[in-house]
């Protein structure tokens, strides 16, 4: 059992990352001591959350002071009706380069003490737990056997996914997560025939403190990790225009590209995922934007040279759209904090070809002069500056292009690509910032590095 390890992999994944880190042209550069530090790093930044909550704020509805304001009024009633003596002066502090962006410091990791009654949640659960959520019902796993409604419990996360649901005790690897209060006893949570709904257990001492965000100012906020919100800005939607988002669930970015063109134009969303369709029209809709168009669609095949001009649906003709936006499905090796990953090596490596059977459709269904970004939540190098390498020779028609705003690192070496294509891509690396987490510097200097792993590159259609 351990508290703060490094995230949990399989040992050849492990390997795999490991030379992607320590390839050939980066130990060229930095020197092997340098690069395997900054592997080590990742894995150890992998497994913690950021330093801060990110919300992105509905400034199309009305401005970042007043959002700032009713946040602050409804964070300090969490506060009054918190059982902790630990509350701490509240920050809410916006981002100095995106101007729809509110950072709130999180405190952790947090000295405390565990308990000897211990329920086990599940690895997803956890992490959740460690980004400020309460335990819900449905990730609990285990508890103790005579549990009941007001028990105080210690929060442990199963690492890797071994603990059989409705145990008494599990003594695989695990993570203490924090200290809480059960809402439910064990009976409610293990021995009805309707599966348990709700929160089982509230945090009252989380190892990291954050703010819960369950229910508050839900049209004027939505959670979303820093370079999330960067990819919107970097599309840079204009009101009128005509645009894509071909991997779109659950609509944080779609919503965000509505709101940045004012609400103007049309926002076209596909998803293969009909529930998840839904819930980009919900958040649409409490988000009071009208410009999205939802649509349950394979987005590979979204292209069609026999579709009528002015189809609402797809597949649509090629060259319909002033921009695309490809956030693709990745390996998420990037998320945080993932305290442990179960994928196969297979498993990691199967993205790429998907990748590109995308990257066809958007090139196709781009316009010309149009602009097309495409990012993932991943820090491979197959998935990220390898397709890049790729899209450039695959498609003479695509240039790289500077991207505004610009707050990550530039590319990684090991691509082939050159300095000055490096320079023009944004890698999101939180490993290069650990050092500055540790340290006083000022909030906002240290929110654009200390995110989770992304990838954003910019292409202009000539």
């Amino acid at each position: 059992m351990s508290i703060f390890p490094k995230i949990s992999l399989k040992p050849d994944v492990n390997e795999y990352l490991r030379r992607v880190f320590l390839n050939k042209e980066v130990l060229a550069t930095v020197g092997h001591q340098e690069a395997e530090g900054r592997f080590q790093k990742l894995l150890t930044c992998l497994s913690h959350p950021p330093s801060y909550t990110c919300v992105r704020a509905s400034t199309h509805l009305t401005s970042l002071e007043e959002i700032r304001h009713k946040l602050a009024k409804e964070l300090r009633k969490q506060q009054m009706g918190s059982s902790s003596a630990e509350e701490d002066a509240l920050q809410i502090l916006p981002h100095p380069q995106i101007p729809d962006v509110l950072l709130l410091p999180v405190d952790g990791p947090r000295p405390v003490k565990q308990l000897s009654s211990e329920v086990v949640v599940g690895a997803q659960c956890g992490n959740a737990v460690l980004r400020g959520a309460h335990v819900f019902a449905p990730g609990i796993l285990a508890s103790p056997k005579y549990m009941k409604a007001g028990d105080a419990v210690s929060v442990f996360s199963d690492l890797e996914g071994k603990c059989t649901r409705g145990a008494t005790s599990f003594q695989g690897m695990k993570v203490f997560v924090g200290n809480g209060v059960a809402e439910m006893d064990r009976f409610s949570l293990f021995c009805t025939d309707e599966p348990a709904k709700g929160i089982g257990v509230r945090m009252v001492e989380p190892l990291y403190q954050s703010p819960s965000f369950d229910g508050v100012l839900p049209n004027l906020l939505f959670l979303q990790n820093l370079p999330s919100v960067v990819v919107g800005h970097v599309l840079g939607p204009c009101p009128g225009e005509h645009i894509l988002d071909m991997c779109a669930a659950p609509g944080g970015k779609t919503c965000h590209i509505a709101a940045l063109m004012g609400d103007q134009g049309e926002v076209v969303a596909l998803d293969r995922i009909k529930n998840k369709i839904d819930r980009i029209r919900q958040n649409a809709k409490m988000l009071h934007l009208c410009s999205i168009k939802a649509f349950c669609f394979n987005s590979t095949q979204a292209v069609s040279s026999d579709a009528a001009q002015g189809n609402e649906g797809p597949p649509f003709p090629p060259e319909s759209f002033d921009r695309v936006l490809l956030d693709a499905p990745c390996s998420g090796l990037g998320q945080r904090p993932n305290m442990a990953n179960n994928w196969s090596l297979k498993e990691i490596c199967s993205y790429q070809p998907l990748q590109r059977k995308l990257f066809h459709a958007a090139v196709r269904l781009l316009k010309r002069g149009g602009v097309l970004v495409y990012s993932t939540c991943t820090v491979t190098l197959a998935e990220n500056e390898e397709q890049v390498a790729w899209a450039l020779d695959a498609f003479p028609c695509l240039t790289l292009q500077p991207q505004e705003p610009h707050i990550g690192a530039q590319g990684m070496q090991g691509a082939g690509l050159t300095p000055e294509q490096l320079r023009l891509l944004q890698r999101f690396s939180p490993e290069l910032s650990w050092s500055q987490t540790q340290t006083t510097a000022p909030l906002p200097c240290r929110a654009s590095g200390d995110t989770i792993g992304f990838f954003i590159a910019k292409f202009l259609k000539n």
